[in-house]
């Protein structure tokens, strides 16, 4: 099925990761919000219209991103689709994979499994999964805090539960928290890659999703393209 393209200029277009004629993936930069969101009252571009005007017809997420997260988020286009794709997100049958740049050495690959607090309602105490595998370390020879360098690792992280902030806040329980996070990281560290890295963002990148095709079953594996703002980050932190 052709999808209609807007005349929206190269610099505002959203980049498309893959598509066909129930669903499109796109990469979401950093700092959009998916959809409107009582958490942030101010803010006036939203993937979902953004992606609707672009391709011209609706368009409905099948999964969420922070706001400060980047990479690989799926639409339904139409009701059947986001029905489909809802039964494989509800039944862990989506594998999503994650890079993310955390304070210190962590070194080989484990589970984590810490229940977390409902953000909205604390009484409410929701199960918890993600499992982590580290890619590379790195030394920066640049006091940071009380330290005299800064130590830092590249992991792949796969959520195996959808909790609000979970890999965020299953890193910073391990005391290896993501660089960038203003909410649940370590001020010294962000203080750190402002001033180092010239930028205050979120190093967490949904850089893959597989999962079984929703329709006809077979395997769909989306994967984001390199970003220059991630990238540059992990250069400066010599982890590229």
């Amino acid at each position: 099925m052709a999808i209609h393209e807007s005349t929206e200029s190269q610099e505002n277009r959203l980049n498309v990761l893959y598509q066909d004629e129930d669903f499109i993936a796109i990469d979401k930069p950093a700092g959009l919000l998916v959809h409107r969101s009582p958490l942030d009252r101010f803010a006036t571009e939203f993937a979902v219209q953004k992606l609707r005007d672009q391709i011209g017809r609706p368009v409905n997420p099948c999964h969420r991103l922070d706001r400060p997260t980047s990479g690989v988020l799926l639409f339904a286009l139409n009701a059947a689709a986001t029905r489909a794709a809802q039964a494989i997100f509800l039944d862990h049958r989506a594998v999503k994979s994650y890079h993310a740049v955390v304070r210190g050495w962590l070194e080989g690959s484990g589970r984590i499994d810490y229940d977390l607090r409902n953000e909205e309602n604390p009484d409410k105490l929701q199960s918890a999964i993600t499992e982590y595998r580290s890619l590379k370390q790195s030394c920066v020879e640049v006091a940071v805090g009380r330290y005299p360098s800064a130590r830092f690792s590249l992991v792949e992280l796969h959520p195996q539960t959808g909790r609000t902030h979970q890999l965020r806040r299953h890193m910073a329980h391990l005391r290896h928290p993501i660089l960038g996070d203003t909410r649940h990281g370590d001020g010294a560290q962000n203080q750190f890659l402002r001033t180092h890295c010239g930028r205050q963002m979120l190093l967490l990148r949904a850089v893959r999703l597989q999962m079984p095709h929703p329709i006809h079953g077979k395997l769909l594996d989306i994967r984001a393209e390199a970003d220059a703002d991630f990238n540059a980050a992990l250069n400066r932190l010599k982890l590229l």
